[in-house]
């Protein structure tokens, strides 16, 4: 090697060092980023002179470093199982949320439960049988059957404006992951073109995957990687997004509560914009859950909760005016006529919103049975027992809080068991990719006394040369 190379070579060490610091400073200026992911630079040795020439002769020692690659710290296999974990979870918190507002919405055990009121209403029953002549009595079982009427269609209107609230947010969600996908695929072209001209774009790649993550999280994507840098995004094992080309989502299906609750019921579902006919299968993720929450009755009770909810709340509300009626109808005034119905629905209503109480005036509540006496309260006692009766209403509205109650705790737990398992592959990822200052604060401790090594190279053959260039051949004068 000549007196001149090494002075390449302590450049070179000089060049790669100030690299290597402002890697470091870049990782300690993001140590607090969120989605930032450490970067780390790769170092190389320069080889010797292979073709020795006039000025220069190869000696086997190599000509300094470089820096190679400055790398991504990121481990594709732990983002991926963060995005798997992440999807379940938000699938079943999803679900878990619906099932807790459904179930706060009924409010028992309560004081104004629908469970108290047919209490009272029963109760206000039993107390005309005692008391059939007592105008009192028979205005008070009037205004607590009112009561549980105007209960059983508030409860049903809760559950119409919560699917209408998760339809809602079934759309913005949808828009959201419309515009996730669209800034995907603007980063994919932008890194592509940057990877492309031999730069690195480690910073777009960190925002990339945080919105691919957001993805997984809405819909259940995955990604996968491309040579050239960008991503395909995956949903139901359809892309999404394919290099810098997006495939929108639209909602379609059920428009209101009415159309999921027919007979048969219509689902919502999210299809592409451009094949419309085509379902999206998801798989995971907030939307998916929505999905699920939004879907109809299958008659089994294992459907969508609310469409299951409004279709047993349909039936308590017929099985009331049914087996009331059945009693009531045959039953005398005290002028002798027959009762006729206790409860009425009011038509094109589902049974839970029309159901009202036809007596206006007390007079024409029936409580007598035919033969009893102007006096004679027993159809009435009849009808309060039917608060006790093991297939009254009571019981049957005892068995939909029951189911509810145990379906909601079920996805309760899921959705924590799930909660848990995202938030430890959260806690890999983070420890895999986020920048730990301590270890940046000695990265940098080392390359500032290799910068220093090579300055005092650097110095040392400027010396050499000097004494060789300025002071050769002047001894002894």
């Amino acid at each position: 090697m000549s007196t001149f190379s090494g002075l390449g070579t302590a450049l070179s060490s000089l060049i790669a060092q100030r690299q290597a610091l402002d890697v470091a400073g870049q990782n300690v200026a993001n140590a607090n980023t969120v989605g930032y992911t450490r970067q780390r630079v790769t170092f190389s040795s320069v080889s010797a002179v292979q073709v020795p020439s006039m000025f220069s002769t190869n000696d086997g020692v190599g000509q300094g470093t470089r820096i190679s690659s400055v790398d991504r710290l990121a481990d594709v296999f732990l983002d991926a199982k963060l995005r798997v974990a992440t999807s379940s979870s938000s699938y079943l918190t999803a679900r878990a949320e619906a099932f807790s507002t459904l179930e706060k919405s009924l409010g028992e055990p309560g004081s104004t439960g629908l469970s108290t009121q047919l209490s009272d209403m029963w109760a206000a029953w039993q107390e005309v049988g005692n008391y059939p002549d007592k105008s009192s009595s028979r205005a008070v079982l009037l205004e607590s059957s009112r009561a549980v009427t105007q209960r059983i269609g508030t409860l049903y209107s809760d559950v119409r404006t919560q699917w209408a609230q998760a339809r809602q947010s079934t759309v913005a969600l949808v828009d959201e992951v419309n515009g996730a996908a669209e800034s995907i695929a603007d980063l994919n072209g932008r890194i592509a073109a940057i990877t492309a001209s031999g730069a690195t774009a480690h910073e777009l790649e960190d925002q990339r995957d945080l919105l691919v993550t957001r993805l997984s999280s809405l819909v259940g994507a995955v990604a996968d990687r491309r040579e050239d840098g960008s991503v395909d995004v995956l949903v139901g094992g359809n892309a999404l997004v394919r290099g810098p080309r997006v495939n929108t989502l639209s909602v379609a299906g059920a428009t209101s509560f009415d159309q999921a609750t027919a007979t048969p019921g219509q689902a919502v579902t999210i299809v592409w914009t451009d094949r419309p006919t085509q379902d999206v299968a998801l798989t995971g993720g907030r939307v998916a859950g929505l999905l699920s929450v939004l879907a109809p009755s299958d008659g089994t009770g294992s459907g969508g909760p609310l469409a299951d909810t409004a279709a047993r709340l349909d039936a308590l509300a017929t099985s009331i005016a049914a087996q009331v009626n059945a009693l009531h109808g045959p039953a005398l005034r005290a002028d002798g006529t027959t009762g006729g119905d206790f409860f009425t629905f009011t038509a094109g209503l589902p049974p839970a919103l029309g159901l009202t109480v036809r007596p206006t005036d007390p007079a024409e509540i029936a409580v007598g049975a035919v033969g009893g006496g102007a006096l004679d309260g027993s159809v009435a006692d009849l009808i309060g027992k039917l608060g006790t009766s093991p297939t009254g209403p009571d019981t049957q509205w005892s068995t939909v809080v029951v189911d509810l109650g145990v379906r909601a705790a079920g996805a309760a737990s899921r959705a924590k068991v799930a909660e848990a398992a995202r938030t430890t592959a959260e806690q890999q990822q983070v420890a895999q990719a986020s920048v730990d200052t301590d270890e940046e604060t000695v990265n940098m401790l080392a390359f500032q006394r290799a910068y220093e090594g090579a300055a005092r190279v650097l110095t040392a053959i400027d010396e050499m040369l000097d004494t060789l260039i300025n002071r050769t051949g002047v001894v002894g004068r």
